[in-house]
């Protein structure tokens, strides 16, 4: 089990370092209770950022040990090592210490069209049951919560600042298949444009580090097989 903890402090702007701070071990200790401890005891001045802790928020989103998990979740005893790393999320601009600014979450959501459009005006509110085919295939991807750890994993992120990553996609997939939504007519053009869903390289990164088992992979995918029918927009 871990004895300390590796925090990546940020002391202006350039490169960050990694602080290591010593930690007393309890029982069923989270790497939230660690970061909390450096902050109340340590180190006054680390910046982080959580809410809920109990896993539904996904405010206190790191990269703990070289992935992206919940800090509130993740139990040290389950990392099964000496010394923990903790840093901020990747390909978010960071604001200080171990709080990025998830803004691009929304920036590109709204990029890409992922926003609901009403057939009718007023929007109706229309049931969709439980057990309708319509929401049985929407239902695996409707509980993001923005934590923004896909985005973080991605490696087509880091590699081409245009794509929209797979937060923004997951959402599209489910407004364009909701049967109430319009369509958003400028949807096409960005979707179909070489930096959007022909970008993505399927590695599912996203989908193997989403908290909430959620899979953007397969939302891409599926967005990519209504963009063949001509489906999609």
């Amino acid at each position: 089990m871990a004895s300390s903890i590796e925090v990546s402090l940020w002391r202006g702007k350039g490169d960050g370092r990694y602080q290591t701070f010593a930690v007393p071990l309890r029982e069923n200790q989270t790497v939230l209770d660690v970061v909390t401890y450096v902050q109340r005891h340590l180190d006054p001045t680390l910046a982080y950022r959580f809410a809920c802790r109990v896993g539904m928020c996904g405010s206190c989103g790191m990269v703990i040990n070289g992935r992206e998990r919940w800090a509130c979740r993740t139990l040290l005893k389950s990392l099964k090592t000496r010394i923990v790393t903790v840093r901020p999320l990747y390909h978010f601009p960071l604001i200080r210490d171990l709080v990025v600014d998830l803004a691009p979450l929304a920036e590109q959501t709204a990029r890409v069209g992922a926003t609901f459009v009403p057939k009718e005006e007023p929007a109706a509110f229309a049931r969709i049951g439980a057990a309708a085919p319509e929401r049985q295939r929407i239902d695996p991807a409707i509980e993001c919560i923005g934590c923004g750890m896909c985005v973080s994993a991605c490696t087509m992120v880091a590699n081409d600042e245009r794509f929209p990553g797979p937060a923004a996609l997951n959402r599209l997939f489910t407004v364009d298949t909701d049967s109430r939504d319009a369509g958003d007519p400028e949807r096409a053009s960005v979707l179909f444009s070489e930096d959007t869903l022909m970008r993505c390289h399927s590695q599912a990164n996203c989908t193997d580090v989403c908290p909430m088992e959620i899979s953007p992979t397969e939302s891409i995918l599926a967005l990519r097989r209504r963009a063949v029918r001509g489906l999609l927009g």
